[in-house]
């Protein structure tokens, strides 16, 4: 009976970890940016797709995921001894409250308008004006990068 009994809690002892390791569904808005809070120290991070998710590390902890574009991707976190101390889908979402959409001659122009309308960037939009706000994006960025 001893035997069985063990045999038992090491079946539910790993079952425990296994799902804590798994947890569930992170929602995260474009632009964005949520804390997760680890049961466990990290030591290394792996983000399916970083076009969709980023993740900054504020300690062993602690992590702040940011979501980029819409989309569905994976997070996975390990500690020292390779062992998965957490596992999850990362879904980034668009409040769509402030967003319109035109549609002229079959194609597709966003604006964000919260207060006041300006061009937003939105996949699915015309590819010229998809273009020239990625253009407009990057020429913004490379102010503030300080090169």
């Amino acid at each position: 009976m001893t035997k069985l009994f063990k045999a038992a809690m090491l079946g539910a002892a790993a079952f425990s970890l296994a799902s804590a390791a798994s947890a569930g569904q992170i929602f995260v808005e474009a632009s964005k940016t949520v804390p997760v809070e680890l049961n466990g120290s990290a030591s290394s991070i792996v983000i399916g797709n970083k076009n969709i998710a980023d993740v900054a590390v504020h300690n062993e902890s602690l992590i702040f995921i940011t979501g980029k574009s819409y989309g569905t991707t994976n997070l996975m976190v390990y500690d020292k001894a390779g062992r998965q101390i957490y596992n999850s889908e990362v879904m980034v979402t668009t409040n769509s409250t402030n967003l319109v959409t035109i549609n002229r001659a079959g194609q597709s122009y966003t604006y964000d308008c919260s207060p006041n309308c300006r061009a937003a960037l939105s996949i699915g939009d015309s590819p010229d004006y998809f273009s020239a706000l990625i253009d407009q994006q990057m020429q913004t960025q490379s102010l503030t990068s300080g090169n």
